[in-house]
Order: structure tokens, then C-alpha cells, then sequence
């Protein structure tokens, strides 16, 4: 840990707010970094370097302030951090009325390095971390040694078996999305979760990577569990936030070079949504994952997407159509559908009944029921 000016001048402010003299602060070098007065900054002292080179507190009369350089009347008290002196703090005025001040100055220096040194902790700790999380999921650069090194330095296991989700950041109707809010769900991600590796993609600066810690059995890992951590996540986001989420999670892989492909079907899992659920699992969606390709196929797409444009020209406000996703979504079942609409069984049976008439298409004949599942979890 070096001082530096910006750390020089937090001890000079804070320091002389407590007292009413003049303190300076000096680096390894004896010279003056920060300073009530001004004037004396970059100046070598001497006194501070009598601190540093024999660690004791040197005091300074008229009398030797006259035979010294750079010097004034005062006390010079070595700063240390991690048993070794970085620099002095002084406070200038004749010792016998400032000595009383010298150790509350030095203890409110060594608090606000000490402090500043955990910051740079901090920050050097969510800096890799996030670095480690985006080297995970590039998958193919991938340097094992390096990723090790840099884990084993962070305290983390990349032994312990995870998936990876994707969380899409949604700001409130009429806002934009700040850097604030990728912040603040980055916390609630990582905390009291602190296994939990996150990071922001460069991709889309709106979602979140996160590789989560799964408990892994002979049958696999437990969606149920998953199910109610993520459960528990969006209570907090409602309760503690100003915006919602989308979630995604990938399916579990073996290995570092499994996360990559977590991401990548935590990834089509998001991009593949037919629906506004709030959380996917990328179980509940294999099927649309897989059949996704077709929307870069302009003519296939085109042609599958023909029983629907024929059904939106007779259904101008939609109620068909969401008739017919409500069906697909409660795996075709009349009572479910009739509940989750809350409409009469006969007037389901109607609906279903014109959608046959408009699409052309049979809901009895299993390639007709096909065609239009997949002309719905393909649209653009």
C-alpha cells in the first residue's frame, strides 16, 4: 500500500476538522503530499525522513526547524500499515501544545489507509471476479491454469458444480435503464448469495451473467431447489428495487468448459421466449431452443408463419390468438385453458373451433396441432 495525494488529502480534511493546526502528510520519500498549507506541498522534509529511516516520532522546536530543510516547528509521527512505515503524518505548532494531538492524527491516518487499502481490496476482488465470469463462458479461449491461479487467489472453488443464468434487467415503464440499476442487481445477486460468480456482458449492457452453485446428485441437480432460490430472488427484487427481471437458466455441463455451454443454452433459453414468465428453465423450453434457428430461415419462417398471419387478419384485437398460446401453454388442456382465461368451456370450444376455420388447420390432426405450436414459438 502507497499513499498517494488523494489518500494525503483525506487525512489532511479529516484531521483538521478535530484540531485547529496545520497537518501535513508525507510519502516514503519524505515528501510533502498533503498539506494545510498549501504552499508546502512537494516539498521534501526532513523531519519526516529522521521518522522513516529510524521509525520513531520525532519532535521539532525553533530551534531545529532553524537547521533542517522544508521543516517547521512540530511533530512527525511514522504511518504504518502492515508492520512497515509508508509515510508521516506532522502537525505543525510548538511540540509541548500539539504532542497531545500526535497519536489521535496518526490513528485517523492508519484508519483511513487502512480503509482504503480494503477498498482497493474490494474492488481488485469484483474486478477479476467479473473478469473470471466472462473468460468462463467465452469457453473456447479458454485458459484453465490462468482461471485457477485467479480463483485460488480469490478464495473460490471452481470445483463446485454450477449452471449459468442470464438476468435481464427491465426498468419501470416510462424510465431508463442506469448503470445504478445493473449495480444494485448485481448486489442482490451476490449478496447474502456470495458463491454466486456475476458479471455484466459486454454483449447487452442490460443483462447479468451469473454462474450459479448447484447441488449435484446421482439423478442430477434439483430444479425444485433452483425453482425456490430464484423464487426468493424476485421477492427481493420487488421488495428492495425500482425495476423487475427475466431470468434464464442454462442446463448443468461437467467441467469449466460446461459453463460455456450453460450460458449458451441459458442464452437461446432468453433469446427463444415465446411468453413474459418472469423465470425459464431451459428444460421447460428444449424444444423452442432447439427450432429457434428456423427465424433465420426467411422462407421456411415465411411459410410457417402462414396459418398466423391468415388468423390475425380475422382477429384484429388478438383474443384468438392469445386463446390459442393460453391453449400451447396449458399443454392443450380445455379445464386448465378455461381456467387461466376464465372464460366458459363453451366459449373455449368456439374460439378453438374459428382458429381451425382462419388457420385452416385441425386440432384432431396431430401435424396440424404441430404446425401451429411451432408457427407460435417462432415468431419474430
Amino acid at each position: 500500500m502507497q499513499l498517494n495525494g488523494t489518500i494525503a488529502r483525506q487525512i489532511v480534511e479529516r484531521a483538521m476538522k478535530i484540531i485547529h493546526h496545520s497537518v501535513n502528510v508525507m510519502d516514503e520519500y519524505g515528501r510533502i503530499i498533503g498539506s494545510g498549507d498549501p504552499s508546502r506541498l512537494n516539498e521534501r522534509h526532513e523531519g519526516a525522513i529522521l521518522a522513516i529511516n529510524d521509525n520513531r516520532v520525532v519532535e521539532i522546536d525553533h530551534a531545529t526547524a532553524q537547521q533542517l530543510k522544508g521543516v517547521k516547528p512540530g511533530i512527525n509521527l511514522p504511518i504504518r500499515f502492515q508492520q512497515q512505515t509508508i509515510g508521516v503524518v506532522g502537525v505543525s505548532g510548538d511540540p509541548a501544545l500539539v504532542r497531545s494531538y500526535g497519536e489521535l492524527v496518526k490513528m485517523t491516518a492508519e484508519l483511513i489507509v487502512e480503509q482504503e487499502a480494503l477498498m482497493s481490496q474490494i474492488q481488485w476482488n469484483k474486478r477479476h471476479r467479473e473478469e473470471l465470469v466472462l473468460q468462463l463462458i467465452r469457453g473456447s479461449e479458454l485458459n484453465e491454469a490462468q482461471l485457477l491461479s485467479i480463483a485460488q487467489k480469490l478464495s473460490l472453488d471452481l470445483d463446485q458444480p454450477r449452471i449459468a443464468a442470464i438476468v435481464k434487467v427491465l426498468p419501470s415503464k416510462g424510465e431508463s435503464l442506469s448503470l445504478e440499476h445493473l449495480q444494485k442487481m448485481v448486489h442482490l445477486l451476490e449478496y447474502p448469495e456470495r458463491d454466486n460468480l456475476v458479471g455484466i456482458t459486454s454483449v447487452s449492457m442490460n443483462e447479468i451473467v451469473v454462474l450459479k452453485p448447484i447441488n449435484l446428485t446421482k439423478e442430477g441437480w434439483s430444479r425444485d431447489l433452483e425453482q425456490k432460490r430464484v423464487n426468493k430472488l424476485m421477492r427481493r427484487v420487488a421488495k428492495e428495487s425500482e425495476f423487475s427481471i427475466q431470468i434464464a437458466l442454462g442446463e448443468y455441463f461437467p467441467n469449466l468448459h460446461g459453463l460455456a455451454r450453460s450460458y449458451q443454452t441459458a442464452q437461446a433459453t432468453l433469446e427463444s421466449a415465446t411468453s413474459d414468465d418472469s423465470v425459464l428453465f431451459y428444460q421447460d423450453c428444449i424444444l423452442p431452443v432447439m427450432l429457434s434457428g428456423l427465424k433465420q430461415d426467411p422462407w421456411r419462417h415465411e411459410q410457417l408463419q402462414q396459418p398466423l398471419v391468415l388468423l390475425k387478419k380475422s382477429d384484429p384485437r388478438g383474443i384468438l390468438l392469445k386463446t390459442l398460446k393460453t391453449y400451447f401453454a396449458q399443454n392443450c388442456d380445455l379445464a386448465q385453458t378455461c381456467q387461466a382465461l376464465h372464460i366458459h368451456r363453451n366459449t373455449l370450444r368456439y374460439r378453438l373451433e374459428r382458429i381451425e376455420q382462419e388457420t385452416r388447420l385441425n386440432f384432431n390432426n396431430i401435424s396440424d396441432t404441430t404446425l401451429l405450436y411451432l408457427a407460435l414459438i417462432n415468431q419474430r
